[in-house]
């Protein structure tokens, strides 16, 4: 194991990306984490958090301008934003003015992680070229994922240390309060339909039923991260990172529906967001009668996001093959995925 001091700067570290990673570099033994978010976060062992704005220069610069012990960025926060367009100023905004803050002063600086996803490839847009590769050609902009990378390959120049670009497909595990989190969208669409005594319907687009599509466990993600941002073969290259096997809801559907004991009718084309937006008052009926954890209605609802995924009636998938080509050969089940996901929401008193 290597002596040297190795200290992660986690940006957006409450967030499902973000706080599995801390949560794996904490078993790791070699690393001192800081955890970076809007409202900060408990210490423990090698785990501290700081509450930051990072929309705002004057925070970051006297909030982080003292973190010069920092030798690795990992950047996972996010904004979100009503359009595509309008996303770009506030996520490049944040990241330039983390870097500014702590490059800097952090004389020991090796490398800077920066957290994409498949709209590098247009995905969001419509039908794109599958299986994308981490070379295929841009797309028009706005793009904030793009300007952002744009913005650590013109920083980095003449510098000693390099960046790395993951691009997970959609991510997949435990986190509250998070606009982007399919597992939890399941996992209280289940509940609250299993509480009405409806069977579990795929709200979904005619046709996303059948495309083919693939996911990303967050803590294989994480154990990715981390291996692009010490493998020095990994230093200024983009990688897709996916779970390695593909699925199409209507094979997997019958199994989510299993696991909370339901029964599975025809898809029927519907907004989540419309239709869940009058459940508050039956989840806070259900936190009560179940004895959950008091977490709002507005906490495990990610409605709009799960309209986003369900609306691809295209395939989203991506080539995983450069990453393995580069050393990093972890795998993960994604029906066994979702279904340890609901497992572990259950065990938190999440869901009934």
């Amino acid at each position: 194991m290597s002596t040297e001091r190795k200290v992660a700067l986690v940006a957006g570290a409450n967030g499902v990306i973000g706080r599995n990673l801390v949560d794996h570099l904490a078993t790791l033994g070699d690393w001192e984490v800081i955890g970076l978010s809007r409202r900060g976060g408990p210490a423990g062992g090698r785990i501290r958090h700081l509450a930051v704005d990072l929309l705002d220069p004057a925070d970051c610069r006297d909030r982080l301008g003292g973190l010069g012990e920092v030798t690795h960025i990992f950047y996972a926060a996010y904004q979100d934003r009503p359009t595509w367009a309008e996303l770009v100023p506030p996520n490049l905004a944040m990241l330039v003015n983390l870097v500014d803050a702590v490059e800097p002063v952090a004389t020991n600086l090796r490398h800077v992680s920066l957290m994409q996803g498949y709209k590098v490839y247009g995905a969001h847009l419509g039908p794109f070229k599958t299986p994308a590769k981490e070379t295929d050609a841009g797309h028009m902009p706005p793009e904030f994922n793009i300007d952002q990378q744009d913005f650590l390959e013109q920083r980095q120049h003449g510098k000693s240390w390099t960046w790395s670009a993951l691009r997970p497909s959609v991510v997949c595990g435990f986190a509250l309060g998070n606009p982007m989190n399919l597992a939890l969208v399941l996992a209280v669409y289940a509940a609250i339909s299993r509480e009405l005594g409806l069977p579990l319907r795929f709200p979904g687009r005619p046709g996303a039923y059948d495309s083919l599509l693939e996911m990303t466990d967050a803590g294989l993600l994480a154990k990715a991260t981390v291996w692009a941002a010490t493998d020095e073969r990994c230093g200024n290259q983009a990688f897709n990172i996916n779970n390695g096997d593909l699925f199409r809801w209507r094979d997997l559907w019958p199994a989510i529906a299993r696991h909370f004991e339901l029964d599975v009718a025809p898809p029927l084309p519907m907004s989540l967001a419309d239709v869940m937006a009058d459940k508050e008052p039956l989840w806070d009926a259900m936190v009560q009668r179940h004895g959950l954890e008091r977490n709002s209605y507005r906490d495990v609802s990610s409605w709009r996001f799960g309209d986003f995924v369900f609306a691809w009636d295209y395939d989203v998938i991506a080539d995983g093959s450069k990453a393995r080509r580069f050393g990093f050969h972890e795998y993960v089940d994604t029906e066994e995925m979702f279904l340890r996901i609901f497992d572990d929401l259950r065990k938190r008193r999440v869901i009934p």
